[in-house]
């Protein structure tokens, strides 16, 4: 595969921080390998500009197709742009028959899809099955992207901007991606299981009323709203389905946990309403949302993909879905030839939730990755929600890097 290379700028005039994008791209791509895709990520300050934009990247780059969303801010090696005018840029020049635009006017028939990036809006009706739909499609099963967030009309670009619906890019088998969920929350009591639900509500847990475990892991009593309150504003809930570990290392949740808001207590039926469909068998646990747990969170990935690309693990990532960690599958031994490989690019997409303060300082989140990665070319945005395998996801980071030799 061929090398990457990235660029962003801020201004608020569209045309000024495309031309900076551009100078850095530029200075990066090797006259010998010409770009075939790019990917954009532009702050809601452009949304209104869309067009314009993708204009001007086809005008900039003849024969690039282009995929990319708004975000409420977007983010490269080390940068993070959030609340101002911006935008950030990766291209490739992959070979062309490696990968497929998709969208409501560009069906994936006729191509061997095995993972794909995807962008969707969220007022989507019935968005999950969409994206289990598509994951079917694929060989992998594996999908990563996010939903758009826009204050100012959601758009996403693939090959063309467009408004409802999903839209990305699929890869084929050939294209050698690893990819992790990091989560941002932190559980404040125990797992336990969903006995009794109806649509949001879940009435018991464990047997108990759902609401009696929550006071009791919130330290808290329904007599005192003026203490309770301020206390369930902040409370989270972690779901995961019944095959599937809600907790992973130290405590922390699993690659496979939804994290869904708490929309409602009941103190006369002792029941509490989340945002999601609840059943019976589920795995439940309250959390809160935890700046160190989640910067912990996101150096452990980051570590665990490098881990992977080490020759002296004597393993390497091979393109196949497995894991419930969210990697692409490892091989325990590298075939020959691939003893050596690295990442040339990658994507991250990041909770508007978690960007800005949550991490501490500006540009915190993605001065991590660069740490931890080192400065690779990167792109990414601040999403509506996370997507991972065909889920979708609240409070977490969306790490895919595509590996070379």
């Amino acid at each position: 595969m061929n090398a990457f290379a990235s660029g962003h700028g801020s201004h608020p005039d569209w045309r000024m921080a495309l031309s900076m994008a551009t100078a850095q791209v530029d200075s990066q791509l090797a006259p010998q390998s010409p770009p075939t895709l790019g990917f954009v990520y532009f702050s809601d300050h452009f949304a209104g500009r869309a067009e314009a934009l993708l204009a001007a990247l086809h005008d900039r780059w003849p024969g690039v197709a282009w995929v990319g969303s708004v975000g409420v801010g977007v983010l490269a090696s080390g940068v993070e742009y959030f609340d101002e005018p911006a935008l950030v840029l990766l291209l490739t020049g992959m070979p062309r028959d490696s990968f497929r635009v998709f969208s409501g006017a560009q069906p994936l028939a006729g191509f061997g899809a095995f993972s794909a990036l995807v962008h969707a809006d969220p007022a989507t009706p019935d968005l999950d099955e969409l994206l289990s739909e598509l994951s079917r499609r694929t060989e992998s099963g594996y999908l990563f992207g996010g939903l758009a967030a826009s204050r100012n009309g959601v758009r996403h670009v693939a090959d063309g901007v467009w408004q409802g619906a999903l839209s990305g890019v699929a890869f084929a088998q050939d294209v050698t991606l690893v990819s992790r969920v990091t989560q941002g929350c932190q559980p404040i009591g125990p797992v336990r299981r969903i006995t009794a639900a109806e649509q949001n509500r879940v009435l018991a847990l464990d047997g108990e009323p759902a609401l009696r475990c929550l006071l009791r892991d919130l330290d808290a009593t329904a007599d005192a709203p003026r203490t309770l309150l301020p206390k369930l504003r902040s409370t989270l809930v972690g779901l995961s389905e019944e095959t599937e570990a809600l907790l992973g290392r130290g405590a922390m949740f699993g690659a496979d946990t939804r994290v869904r808001h708490l929309v409602g207590v009941d103190p006369a039926q002792e029941v509490v309403a989340v945002a999601d469909h609840v059943r019976v068998g589920m795995r439940l646990a309250f959390c809160h949302r935890d700046v160190q747990a989640a910067r912990r969170d996101l150096v452990r990935i980051c570590s665990e993909i490098r881990d992977e690309l080490s020759p002296d693990l004597d393993r390497m990532v091979l393109p196949a879905h497995g894991g419930v960690d969210g990697a692409l599958h490892v091989a325990e031994r590298p075939p020959a030839g691939m003893e050596s490989r690295h990442i040339l690019g990658a994507l991250y997409i990041s909770c508007a939730g978690r960007g800005g303060p949550h991490f501490g300082a500006p540009s915190a989140e993605a001065q991590i990755l660069r740490h931890a990665l080192g400065d690779v070319p990167l792109a990414g945005f601040f999403a509506g929600g996370e997507i991972a395998r065909h889920h979708l996801y609240g409070y977490t980071g969306v790490l895919t890097v595509f590996v070379g030799g």
